[in-house]
């Protein structure tokens, strides 16, 4: 009472900075029960782990808030120290023994123990509060930006869509803000020390450490919200990311996670392909024909932060002098990986910082006949390994589980297709690539089984074959796959176990095994004498669909033979779906009753072969007759047309 009695505004000056380091301090207490408590019950819950980062990034940022108060207190406290100690300097020399001039110096004594405490208190919690800072670093943002590059590599294969970015941005913008305001406290201090110091002062002692460590944490924090927002990718295929073929347009977007309006429209971003990349590792060689530096800019969709999208960046290959490419390779063209990486340098409060990123590893591609191949190769790297430019990879890839492959191959037929692979499909492609393995989910499946060596008996890989029927659906079967009309992999033998015991005329549709891209069906027949017979249609493939949509050809298909007015074989769709019940809304041709010309139709008409030694099979005129050819036909079979129903009558 006696220490203030002279001085009431300073008296509740100190009560009120008291009253709100108490509600902060329960406040931080209560909230800090019950992030504990959340991080021991339901930290791995998405929801809850979001929300236990908002409370641990928004407590560190108020308790740095409220730093600023305590500088500031500190300021006005040296202030009115300052004050009077130089107006005790300036009072006649005959008068400093006075008893008001002792009480002076004792109140001036007291005054500068108190900012000793508060320098020493105010450095404590700096101390504190970067420590917090460096373990949410080290603990939570470095991981999860692993976690959401991880995410990134999986949805660029096909998985599950890629979220968290905007809530990342969040996050590295707090903890950067927090970062500089601690930098601004800091410098604020040495300003208050050029003013007043004193033997043993805490501010010259710990100033410069906390310094360092504040700019450590700056430049690795932003350093690492660097990163690739969009990798590249040619617009033409926009579901086959990081293929990219010589001549033609890629595009891909960098993203800065810290928003920095202090460098706006002032961060250049350049790029370059296959920066310091060993001599000898790769056999060809390219470079970026295009412009590579543009400057990042704010988005106003994105909350505000710093972006930069490349959209017409083009590669071109290298020439030698003397006409040959490069160093010939032990990897295929598919093989060899490339990376594009990204480089920018500036400065912002007082702080020079260097950054630099790069793209996922990149298949370059001159011929478009490539792509398979080099999707394969971008499936197998993003599926078993997290390193973000191990380019050497391929020298000696790993294997896969099964159970990891038939997850990324389901991942295709959903994306390219619309509907990805049940579990009897994914059985029927184990048994396929795997035999008698199938049944073990963690059997090992080798780069060269899976993408180069042919199937026995086939002139093609596992995965040209299943590439060629991924792009027979998206480009002709789309609505029957996406209906579950197509069984699909089923074996010959398994297709007569199914069928056998089934109406006559009952049918199922499956991939041809001996064909790329190609569809057929067969369809079961009981003889009178109890027999029971099996007749498949040779496999329609890409052009023959071309000419005709699948679900018509169902609709219209016709089986001739001696002697036997043409007839539709197929009635019910395995296991006994009405054929046009289960197609009737996919058939697209629609003929007019009233037309001024006679109507061309196309019709698939099969040959049944009458030979006893011919095989159950029904070959296709390639592509499906007119009804031009078709009369020729009926003429050299020598049967009355009017006995046969139009196949385009109502």
């Amino acid at each position: 009472q006696l220490k203030y009695s002279s001085s009431p505004a300073n008296m509740a000056k100190v009560i009120a900075t008291c009253l709100k380091e108490e509600r902060r301090i329960l406040s931080s207490a209560c909230m800090q029960e019950q992030v504990c408590l959340l991080t021991r019950k339901q930290i791995k819950s998405p929801f809850f782990f979001i929300f236990y980062m908002d409370n641990r990034v928004g407590l560190i940022r108020g308790s740095v808030q409220l730093m600023d108060q305590a500088v500031k207190y500190i300021e006005d406290m040296q202030e009115d120290f300052d004050f009077r100690y130089k107006t005790l300097q300036s009072r006649d020399s005959t008068d400093r023994n006075s008893d008001s001039m002792k009480q002076e110096v004792t109140r001036l004594q007291d005054m500068l123990n108190r900012l000793d405490f508060k320098r020493k208190e105010i450095l404590s919690k700096m101390d504190v509060a970067v420590k917090e800072i460096e373990d949410l670093m080290t603990s939570q943002l470095s991981p999860e930006l692993q976690d959401w590059k991880r995410r990134q590599q999986i949805a660029a294969i096909g998985g599950p869509l890629l979220t968290g970015l905007e809530q990342l941005q969040n996050w590295f913008t707090l903890t950067a803000q927090s970062l500089f305001q601690i930098k601004r406290q800091l410098d604020k201090l040495g300003e208050l020390v050029i003013k007043v110091t004193y033997e043993c002062d805490p501010i010259p002692l710990q100033k410069p450490h906390l310094e360092e460590r504040v700019k450590y944490l700056l430049y690795h924090l932003i350093r690492s919200s660097f990163v690739v927002e969009t990798q590249p990718c040619m617009p033409t295929h926009l579901q086959k990311p990081l293929i990219i073929k010589t001549g033609v347009q890629f595009t891909t977007k960098v993203r800065l996670l810290v928003k920095l309006p202090e460098v706006d429209y002032q961060l250049k971003v350049k790029t370059t392909f296959d920066k310091d990349l060993p001599p000898g590792r790769v056999s060809r060689q390219f470079f970026i024909l295009t412009n590579n530096t543009k400057v990042m800019d704010i988005e106003d969709y994105s909350n505000g932060c710093l972006s930069v999208e490349f959209r017409h960046l083009q590669l071109k290959e290298k020439k030698y002098i003397n006409g040959t490419k490069g160093n010939e390779g032990l990897l295929s063209v598919t093989e060899e990986l490339h990376s594009l990486s990204f480089e920018a340098c500036f400065t912002v409060q007082g702080l020079t910082i260097d950054l630099e990123t790069c793209s996922l590893p990149l298949v370059v591609i001159s011929n478009v006949s490539q792509l398979p191949g080099g999707w394969a190769s971008v499936m197998w790297y993003n599926l078993l390994t997290e390193e973000p430019r191990n380019l050497a990879f391929f020298c000696n890839p790993p294997r896969a589980t099964w159970s990891q492959l038939s997850e990324v191959l389901s991942w295709q037929f959903s994306t390219l297709a619309g509907q990805g692979l049940n579990r009897e499909q994914l059985s029927m492609l184990g048994e396929k690539l795997l035999g008698q393995h199938l049944s073990c989910s963690e059997y090992h499946v080798s780069w060269s089984r899976f993408a180069k060596e042919n199937i026995p008996g086939k002139p093609f890989s596992f995965w040209m074959w299943l590439d060629s029927i991924l792009e027979l659906i998206r480009k002709h079967l789309q609505p029957v796959w996406t209906a579950d009309y197509i069984m699909g992999f089923v074996s010959k033998e398994m297709e007569r176990n199914l069928l056998k015991d089934r109406e006559p005329g009952t049918f199922l549709l499956r991939f041809s095994e001996s064909h790329l891209g190609g569809i057929t069906f067969t369809w079961v027949e009981h003889k009178d004498n109890g027999e029971v017979k099996f007749n498949s249609v040779e496999p329609y493939t890409k052009n023959r669909l071309s000419a005709l949509p699948f679900v018509d050809i169902i609709r219209d298909y016709k089986v001739i033979s001696d002697g036997v007015v043409p007839e539709n074989p197929l009635k019910f769709l395995y296991p006994d779906i009405p054929k046009d019940e289960a197609f009737g809304r996919l058939y697209n041709s629609q003929r007019s009753k009233v037309h001024p010309y006679l109507l061309s139709t196309l019709i698939p008409i099969s040959v049944r072969e009458t030979a006893s030694s011919a095989p159950a099979s029904c070959q296709s005129p390639e592509p499906p007759m007119t009804l031009g050819d078709f009369q020729m036909f009926r003429e050299h079979l020598c049967f009355d047309l009017d006995d046969m129903s139009p196949p385009y009558s109502e």
